[in-house]
């Protein structure tokens, strides 16, 4: 059980508008929608507004629990980011919060709320930010060894407020996904198509990447087992890697690779029959929508960050030194490496039997 350390008792009555940061990255984002749900479950008649960056933001937009969101671009130059502080702290105290809740860990996050007059601050007493929360949460050794779900779901947990588990749910619009047809309408791709979604990328580095023409391996054996259309998905930064799948296979497939935005991204991973991935933010995104994922993962945790839906498998060695948690292996990456696209092929076969 996680320790609280705080200043007074929160009278739950008087809290009108909250405050939420989000976390930065958009797997993080995804999994701490439970945790969201959770505030606004004890919290049913407040406001909640949550303060996030521009390429997570798609995750919150529809979200049922929440009123509105302000965009924080910082991160784009010492100035410019001092002005964004500024402007974001002066956004903070117009929306005269009663109570911040800080999912994201950063010294940052606590100062834009404390400079921004909130009342109630809470959140895990990291980076040295204690002195700043009116509401300290010192995570237990436990805390930090399940689910980063569970983790956001804990802050509530260690203040005594109710705080069920659940899995993380995506809410998209159908603007969303009628833009998403209109994309798929264009590359002669119809509705009664049986799609595939491929996301051979990783941002956090390439030990979590299985070889891009194992991906290949994959794609083209839906193609030819399942009459499969094959959509390759990742970021700008991953053009290269999706590149690389498309060439290597032999039959066509469809290159969405920093094509659109997050958005859109959501609206056309929902219409895949499955999904095949390294462990990424799309991994996270296509679980939360509940399409039939089969994960593959190597020097990450999956016990940390892994799928939590039913429909979702993952492919793992047991390697003595996963998970490692490095970015790039330093010797011959055989967690990954290891793992053959007849065993993913394999995983997915038998998870097609299961859910459909």
């Amino acid at each position: 059980m996680s320790k609280l350390l705080a200043r007074e008792k929160i009278d739950k009555t008087k809290i009108k508008r909250i405050f939420i940061r989000a976390t930065n990255w958009v797997g993080d984002a995804v999994m701490t929608l439970p945790a969201l749900e959770a505030v606004k479950d004890n919290f049913p008649s407040a406001s909640i507004t949550v303060l996030a960056k521009p390429w997570v933001e798609p995750i919150f937009r529809k979200h049922p629990a929440v009123d509105r969101i302000l965009i924080f671009k910082k991160g784009e130059g010492i100035f410019t980011d001092l002005g964004e502080m500024i402007r974001a702290i002066r956004l903070i105290r117009k929306g005269r919060f009663d109570l911040a809740i800080l999912l994201q860990n950063a010294f940052e996050a606590a100062l834009l709320a404390y400079m921004g007059g909130v009342k109630y601050r809470i959140g895990y007493s990291t980076d040295g930010r204690g002195f700043l929360l009116t509401h300290r949460i010192v995570p237990s050794d436990e805390v930090l060894k399940i689910h980063q779900s569970a983790y956001y779901l804990s802050i509530l947990r260690g203040m005594g407020w109710e705080a069920k588990s659940r899995n993380p749910t995506i809410h998209i619009s159908q603007e969303d996904k009628d833009s998403a047809d209109r994309i798929l309408g264009t590359e002669g791709i119809k509705e009664r198509d049986l799609l595939v979604g491929l996301s051979p990328g990783a941002i956090f580095g390439g030990a979590k990447r299985w070889p891009p023409d194992r991906f290949a391996e994959i794609g083209d054996r839906a193609v030819e087992e399942w009459g499969a259309k094959v959509l390759i998905f990742g970021s700008g930064k991953e053009k290269e890697i999706c590149s690389h799948v498309c060439s290597s296979m032999g039959h066509q497939s469809l290159n969405l690779c920093g094509r659109t935005s997050l958005n859109v991204v959501m609206g056309l991973i929902s219409r895949c029959l499955f999904f095949a991935t390294n462990d990424s933010g799309l991994m996270h995104i296509a679980d939360a929508l509940g399409v039939p994922t089969v994960a593959i993962f190597g020097p990450t945790d999956h016990v940390a960050t892994g799928p939590r839906g039913p429909k979702t498998r993952i492919v793992k060695h047991e390697i003595e030194c996963a998970p490692c948690l490095k970015h790039e292996c330093p010797t011959d990456h055989r967690c990954m490496l290891g793992i053959g696209s007849e065993e993913v092929w394999e995983a997915m076969e038998r998870l097609r039997k299961e859910v459909h």
